[in-house]
Order: structure tokens, then C-alpha cells, then sequence
């Protein structure tokens, strides 16, 4: 009888202690710890065809998201510098692929983003794998939208495309008529995925849904993330709307994709102005004072400014620097950046970046049933007819 008490009082212990911890806001809107039953967080909701698994929610404990008062202006810059270490894999991060191929110098970013193995439907190590094949066709095109990128993403490149797409002058369209736009496109620079980009819109903001299921403004930051791309519709090659950024106007990061073959024919690597370590810019002088290669990010980071979006400040620091993969994830350019850029803006985007990497599959999300969902979203965040 008393080893029966023992063994009851252990479950009733183990049931108490080994819940998931989840958070809900407070009286001051502050997410906070609570203990609750896993279930009671499930959105029943008609998304994907396959079950997640169980997910522990990171901790967003203490941190306030600001609203902008008025219109936005862009970021500000702290002159103090503070380099991160770099982050150090552990032996259960190691992840092994068999390569038939050429190897090249590339980030691992799943060293700093884990995903849950029923999340990421394939082992870790096959993301973002710019391995050079010439027998698959994908990793193929990959390659060449790169080489073009790097050939022709110069310090004038970027500068007339600042002032071509900045007068907002191409068309006027809702959020929702830009992103059913991205049914028409595939990434040419993505390995991950050969599927429309309007889906990858709905699988990055579904996930993020179940994990955070009051930020409704990181919901509809992970729909929108990659609409900037509609340019690709307006005479613009891919090469300059999608893929990995990186900062021009200064010697190339060591961790950009095909770094060491894709930039020879790039003539500001042959101009002292622009190929030393600082070139044109001024030591931690601060991410919002470089020019990054041009894309998608920048585009529809200058785009919600205009158009006066009421979306906080963390939701454009994930857009604006959400393919800053040098960067976020590789360490690159912090003799560039400020205490601010790596100890926030950082710490925002590299929460987003999970979910824009790792929610790429084949499972298809009922695109239909989660519009008036999303509507919702955009009237309140980006509402009305906009300037592109």
C-alpha cells in the first residue's frame, strides 16, 4: 500500500512539473510564463494536411513590442560596438550529408535554428545546401541566379535601384492582390523549395501562429515577408530580388554563398573605394548606414514606410534583414555594426529566420480557408489600396 502512495504522489508530481511552458500576456501586455495543458494552446484550424509534433515556445518574457507612434523613420544607431561569439555547435547539433559533389564555403544556420525533426520534414543539414552539381537542375539554377547577382550587384547597381523603386510609382494594389501575385512565381535562388512563393507565405505565417498565437503582427510579418518580390513582375531579374543580401560598397562577407568563384566579374572588387574591409563606410557605423545588395528585403522594408504601416519595429527589422544571412547567422560585419544592431535587431530576426527557413516542405496549406484570417490582419496593420 505505501509503494502505491510512493508511485501515485510520483505521477501526480511528473503531471504537475512536466508541462510545456507557454506564455500569455499579462496585465501590462507582456508575455509571460504559465503552466497549462499543451492542448488548451492548439488553434483548431484547417492549415496543414500533417500533424507538428509538440513544440516548446521560446521565451519572449520581458520583451516589449512598441507600436510606432506617427510615421516611421528608420532605425537608430547606437556608436557602441559588441561583437557575439560566434555560436558553437554541440555534438547532437552535427548533422552529416552525403556530398557528390563539390563542397563550398557555406553557412550552417541550423547550428543556430534548430527545428523539431516533425517540423522540418528532413534532416537539417539538407537546407540551404549551395553544393555545386551540374546534374541537378535545382541546384543548378541556384548557382547561376547567384553568379549574377554577385557579377552585378554593385555599389551604382543598388543606388539606381533605390531611386528607380522608391517612387512608388509601378502600380497600386492590396497586400492580398500582391501576395495571390506570388502564385506566378517560383525563387530561382531557393534550394529548398520549387513551389510558388504564396505558399511558402502561408507555411512560414501558419507556423509561427501556433507557436505565438497573440502576436498576430509576427503572423502576418511571416505572410508578407517575401511580397517585395513582385518586382520580379516588373522587368527586374531574379537576381535582383531574391536571394541571400550582402553588403556592397565594401570587401564581400566570408560567408556569402559561392564568395570565392561568383564575384570575379564584379567590378567594384578591382576599385580600392570599395573593396578593403571598410571600403565606404565608417567603423560600427551601424546597419541602417550600409547598403545592402538589392532584393526583396529592402524593397518591401522602404515600401511599408511609405505606405505608413502601423507593424512594429521588430516586424521590419525581421523584413528588412531576414535574408542578411552573412550576417544573422554567419557573424559577418561586426566590425560594422552596433551594440543595438547584435544585441536586438539581431536577436529579432534570428526568431523570425526559423520559421522563413525551416517551414519549407511539400505540405500544402489550405491557402483559402486562412484568408479571412489574414484579411483581418491586413486591414489592421496594412490596410487600403497601396503605392508600389
Amino acid at each position: 500500500m505505501c509503494l502505491k502512495v510512493v508511485a501515485l504522489f510520483s505521477v501526480l508530481i511528473c503531471s504537475t512539473h512536466c508541462l510545456p511552458t507557454v506564455y500569455k500576456y499579462n496585465e501590462n501586455k507582456i508575455l509571460e510564463p504559465d503552466l497549462v495543458p499543451v492542448s488548451s494552446t492548439v488553434i483548431p484550424l484547417p492549415v496543414y494536411q500533417v500533424s507538428y509534433g509538440l513544440h516548446v515556445v521560446p521565451s519572449l518574457k520581458d520583451e516589449k513590442v512598441e507600436k510606432p507612434e506617427g510615421p516611421i523613420t528608420l532605425l537608430t544607431a547606437h556608436s557602441k560596438k559588441k561583437v557575439l561569439k560566434e555560436a558553437k555547435p554541440t555534438s547532437n547539433d552535427v548533422s552529416s550529408v552525403k556530398q557528390e559533389s563539390q563542397p563550398i564555403k557555406v553557412i550552417d544556420p541550423s547550428e543556430l535554428l534548430r527545428p523539431e525533426p516533425s517540423f522540418a520534414k528532413k534532416p537539417v543539414a539538407q537546407f540551404r545546401d549551395y553544393t555545386i552539381d551540374e546534374n541537378d537542375p535545382i541546384k543548378e539554377r541556384v548557382r547561376r541566379t547567384y553568379k549574377e547577382m554577385h557579377t552585378h550587384q554593385t555599389v551604382q547597381f543598388v543606388q539606381d535601384k533605390i531611386k528607380t523603386w522608391t517612387k512608388f510609382n509601378h502600380f497600386k494594389s492590396t497586400i492580398k492582390d500582391a501576395l495571390i501575385r506570388l502564385n506566378d512565381l517560383v525563387d530561382e535562388s531557393d534550394p529548398d523549395v520549387d513551389l510558388p512563393n504564396i505558399v511558402h507565405a502561408f507555411q512560414t505565417a501558419e507556423r509561427i501562429r501556433v507557436d505565438y498565437p497573440d502576436l498576430d503582427w509576427f503572423h502576418l510579418t511571416g505572410l508578407i515577408h517575401d511580397v517585395g518580390k513582385v518586382m520580379a513582375f516588373y522587368g527586374e531579374p531574379q537576381w535582383a530580388v531574391v536571394g541571400d543580401t550582402f553588403v556592397v560598397g565594401c570587401d564581400w562577407g566570408e560567408d556569402v554563398v559561392y564568395r570565392d568563384t561568383s564575384f570575379v566579374d564584379n567590378v567594384d572588387g578591382k576599385n580600392p573605394k570599395y573593396n578593403t574591409k571598410f571600403g565606404m563606410y565608417k567603423p560600427n557605423c551601424g546597419l541602417e548606414n550600409l547598403t545592402l545588395s538589392w532584393g526583396h528585403d529592402e524593397y518591401l522594408y522602404r515600401f511599408l514606410v511609405h505606405n505608413k504601416t502601423t507593424l512594429p519595429k521588430q516586424a521590419l527589422w525581421m523584413i528588412r534583414f531576414h535574408s542578411f544571412y552573412p550576417w544573422h547567422s554567419g557573424n559577418n560585419y561586426s566590425h560594422l555594426t552596433t551594440k543595438n544592431d547584435e544585441e536586438e535587431i539581431r536577436k529579432w530576426v534570428l526568431k523570425f529566420n526559423g520559421y522563413d527557413l525551416y517551414t519549407k516542405s511539400t505540405d500544402i496549406p489550405d491557402i483559402e480557408a486562412l484568408w479571412p484570417y489574414y484579411e483581418k490582419l491586413i486591414e489592421k496593420y496594412i490596410p487600403g489600396v497601396l503605392e508600389w
